[in-house]
């Protein structure tokens, strides 16, 4: 049986509720959606200017939900000991979240930055887990309801606790910050990522470094010390009145240094001096930024009291997250191709570091290496130059052909040499099935944009040329049942 996670008389006290009854039920989960209700879940329906949670509060306590916290009392559920009533659902979730915050006994681990957040909180839960209960964000939960949300499933009892804080306007991350109130609080990096909402990369950096404004003085701050805004970084953190600063990078004086790097098709060795300690350790994710922001997740086992010899042992067990680098062979007609999915999420720099990788990638006898790219979104006035930037990257890697969909897509397009130019369409649906007529077997093909250019349809277009998958599945599938609604202004 699942831990339990909260009574409802304590989830009634947190968000200020009136119990409809003696709430004399327990919860070992919180959902706000009821498409994934576990039995045993709290239910909080949320209100937006398309849609109410309410309408499917019945659905969810039908599906199993313990409990349901309610703004509106549902026709028919009138009297329903299982319902909370609260003036409003997003509020109580934040007084939840609140509540979850408080009675953490573990060290607390908050992660920003304009690439490899994600990365980088999967990475710190692989190394905290070999040394104690760790509980960390689930996916890219790291905005205005997904961090409450993820707090008030923080286990109490938990050792330690990692927090994905996301942002594309300024003054967002400060908010989450002073609700999560971290321990320790990692930059990855500050780059060139939804510049369309900032005036220089410099108010980026800004805002970024609203995550020291939920510390107090006994913080540490991790900052990337080979950053172009590492100093401004350093001067919000000091301003903030943090005085325990450690940083990270290549640079000679950095606390945690890059010492090597020795590259593989599918993975990477890294040896590094960690305040002092050398330690060589394997990374199954190819790409030398991988290595680096390791540096960050080892200083921070490091400030957590955590040992780091067994936390770098630890991330040999590192995984490939879903549409960040996920790789799969597809059997077709005479042999299989490389599938590399990237198809999550784009921006200038991480798109670079992605050629990199397809450059790395193992190929066949005649493979060729294969980029099929969508817009990067939330560039601005900046989209033009910075997609038409892209070319020199690719064609540095080794790239053979490139495909791209999207207006911006182009500016690469007609940048790239007549001879890598694969094909560019409008949208990722008609640019599919061009690519899948084009690939061969010995390929190695890397599939990237921004989550509104929808690559997943590609994605999962050249999965369906799978012949194990369809000798599994007779039937059939068709290009794109999968792919997820995109969302434009996912934050990073």
């Amino acid at each position: 049986m699942s831990d339990i996670l909260w009574t409802g008389k304590e989830v009634a006290a947190a968000c200020n509720g009136k119990a409809l009854g003696d709430a004399a039920w327990t919860v070992t989960g919180v959902s706000i959606d009821s498409r994934t209700i576990a039995r045993g879940d709290l239910f909080i329906p949320l209100k937006g200017p398309n849609f109410d949670g309410h309408a499917f509060v019945a659905q969810a306590l039908n599906q199993g939900a313990a409990g349901a916290i309610v703004a509106d009392i549902p026709k028919g559920l009138e009297g329903d000991a299982r319902l909370i009533k609260v003036d409003d659902t997003m509020l109580a979730l934040q007084d939840l979240g609140r509540m979850g915050r408080v009675r953490a006994g573990g060290k607390i681990i908050a992660v920003t930055g304009s690439v490899g957040k994600t990365g980088t909180k999967e990475a710190l839960k692989v190394a905290l887990d070999s040394q104690g209960k760790t509980f960390a964000t689930v996916g890219s939960l790291n905005n205005h309801w997904g961090v409450p949300l993820s707090l008030s499933r923080f286990p109490a009892d938990s050792r330690y606790g990692v927090f994905e804080l996301g942002m594309n306007h300024a003054g967002e991350i400060g908010p989450l910050s002073r609700m999560v109130r971290p321990d320790i609080a990692i930059i990855t990096t500050v780059e060139a990522v939804h510049i369309e909402f900032f005036a220089s990369v410099e108010h980026i950096a800004d805002a970024k470094a609203e995550i020291f404004e939920g510390m107090d003085a006994s913080g540490t701050a991790i900052l990337p010390r080979d950053n172009a805004h590492y100093a401004r970084l350093l001067a919000a953190a000091r301003t903030q009145g943090l005085t325990r600063i450690q940083t990270f990078g290549t640079h000679e004086g950095a606390d945690g240094r890059l010492l090597n790097y020795e590259p593989y098709a599918d993975h990477g060795v890294v040896t590094a001096r960690i305040d002092g300690l050398d330690v060589t350790y394997t990374i199954p994710l190819p790409g030398k930024h991988h290595a680096v922001n390791s540096l960050a997740v080892l200083l921070a086992v490091k400030a957590a009291g955590g040992n780091v010899a067994e936390a770098a042992e630890a991330l040999a067990g590192l995984a490939p997250i879903k549409g960040r680098g996920q790789r799969r062979a597809v059997e077709v007609e005479g042999g299989a191709f490389t599938l590399i999915d990237e198809s999550y999420n784009a921006s200038p720099v991480s798109v670079a570091a992605a050629a990199g990788v397809l450059g790395a990638a193992e190929l066949g006898p005649k493979g060729r290496r294969i980029a099929v790219l969508g817009d990067m979104r939330e560039l601005g006035d900046h989209a033009p130059a910075m997609h038409a930037g892209l070319a020199d990257p690719f064609v540095k890697a080794g790239t053979d052909l490139v495909f791209c969909c999207g207006p911006n897509m182009r500016h690469l397009f007609d940048a790239l040499p007549a001879d890598k130019r694969g094909a560019h369409t409008p949208d990722s649906a008609t640019l599919a099935p061009i690519v899948t007529a084009a690939v061969k077997p010995g390929d190695a093909v890397m599939v990237k944009g921004s989550a509104g250019s929808r690559m997943a349809l590609v994605v999962d277009a050249l999965k369906a040329l799978d012949r194990a998958q369809q000798d599994n599945n007779p039937q059939g599938t068709t290009a794109g049942n999968k792919a997820g609604k995109p969302r434009d202004n996912d934050a990073v």
